[in-house]
């Protein structure tokens, strides 16, 4: 028997569905650069370069931003696990699939979940939001910025004030949203975000970017436990109990990018070039010609898909400017269109989650692939397939409605 395999050759695609995307070429180039050892002098130089981009990234000036290895998941449980106590109670406002996702993690944190949920393609009034925080007294509230799933982004900039107000602390999964539009980390009074490279950080799922600010480093210090075998000679436990996981123990992470050192986990060295070079290029751009580059893109992608008669889905009003959902039109077959899209163009987009399952297409506008070269390709790859399957519009009319969009 022959176990020899092929050399890897995957297929080249554009990557527009929700994420993962296409991956800058200058950050796949950095990932190629020889390893370090994880103390040699000019590698812990590289990480406190990280913490220094990605503070600027977040819009904060919190000491503590950090990387998770893992992908964009690992950091949600980092936070969740180190923050929450069993017996705690947690706020969830759920708008999609990973407002459920928020939900799961904590309940294996043994923390008491409550809910408040909107209809999906629907996001939260802030006062519903107050009204719930009012009601349940939770010690965090946990919220998703921009959720994929239904490709609804909730409004921030009064939740963090409520919670502040209520003494809550709040995290938010900015995972989908990061680098794609505005996070103001401080200026929202948000306590905790994290996020991941895969999505408008133009980088490959790996490693999950952090930040939270001295009310939850008081919170974690609090639970402080040092594994034994590594501990120094002045260490003291924290009063409460232990975190539950060692890898996602954000207070002995602290102590590994701290000047201290402590040995922690063998840092995924690769991975955390990647994410240097991601923020580097993220900065170089400016947040806001990023921002205004995935708006612009997401104005001519809409208007594309409805010049070709295709309904959008949900709240236009509360849309993610990185990802748009469309009706599935009747009568046409969904994932055969994606698989034709993929065979006839090697181009992917995305199917949806439970009840739009079947429902909905979502087509990314991302990081590097969010280019005005992708989104005329896509609309006419679209319009063609779809034709094939029986929906016809006038031919070229979104891509010229696009165009026009894009230039205006």
């Amino acid at each position: 028997m022959n176990n020899a395999f092929d050399p890897l050759n995957p297929p080249p695609r554009r990557l527009m569905g929700p994420g993962p995307v296409d991956v800058d070429p200058r950050v796949l180039q950095a990932m190629s650069l020889p390893l370090l050892g994880q103390f040699d002098p000019r590698f812990t130089e590289y990480m406190n370069e990280v913490m220094a981009l990605y503070r600027q990234v977040f819009r904060t000036t919190n000491h503590w931003a950090l990387l998770v290895d893992g992908t964009a998941r690992a950091g949600i449980e980092a936070v969740l696990v180190s923050v929450l106590d069993p017996g705690d109670r947690v706020l969830v406002p759920i708008f999609g699939r990973f407002g459920h996702l928020l939900c799961e993690i904590a309940h294996r944190c043994r923390a008491e979940v409550v809910t408040i949920e909107t209809e999906w393609g629907t996001v939260f009034d802030p006062q519903q939001v107050e009204d719930a925080v009012k009601r349940h007294r939770p010690k965090l509230v946990a919220v998703v910025q921009g959720d994929t799933s239904t490709t609804m982004a909730q409004p921030l900039d009064a939740i963090g004030r409520i919670c502040r107000a209520h003494d809550a602390l709040t995290y938010v999964d900015a995972t989908a949203s990061v680098a794609g539009m505005p996070l103001e980390t401080d200026a929202w009074q948000l306590d905790a975000v994290s996020a991941g490279l895969q999505k408008c950080l133009s980088g490959p799922p790996g490693v999950a970017p952090v930040t939270f600010n001295e009310r939850v480093e008081a919170v974690v210090k609090s639970r402080k436990h040092v594994e034994q075998g590594i501990r120094p000679d002045d260490y003291e436990a924290g009063t409460g109990r232990i975190i539950q996981s060692n890898y996602f123990d954000l207070s002995m992470l602290m102590d590994y990018w701290s000047e201290s050192r402590l040995n922690h986990h063998t840092e995924a060295t690769s991975m955390l070039y990647a994410a240097r070079e991601c923020a580097r290029l993220v900065l170089e751009e400016g947040l806001d010609n990023r921002f205004d580059r995935h708006a612009r893109a997401s104005r001519a992608m809409t208007a594309g898909l409805t010049a070709m008669g295709l309904d959008l889905f949900g709240d236009q009003e509360h849309k993610m400017p990185n990802v748009t959902g469309v009706h599935i039109p009747a009568g046409v077959p969904g994932d055969a269109v994606r698989a034709a899209l993929l065979d006839d163009f090697g181009l992917e987009i995305g199917t949806s989650f439970g009840p739009l399952h079947g429902r909905i297409w979502r087509i990314g506008t991302m990081g590097f692939g969010c280019r005005r070269d992708n989104v005329m390709t896509c609309l006419a790859a679209l319009e063609v397939t779809l034709r094939r399957f029986g929906h016809t519009s006038a031919p070229g009319a979104g891509v010229e409605a696009a165009i026009a969009a894009w230039d205006a």
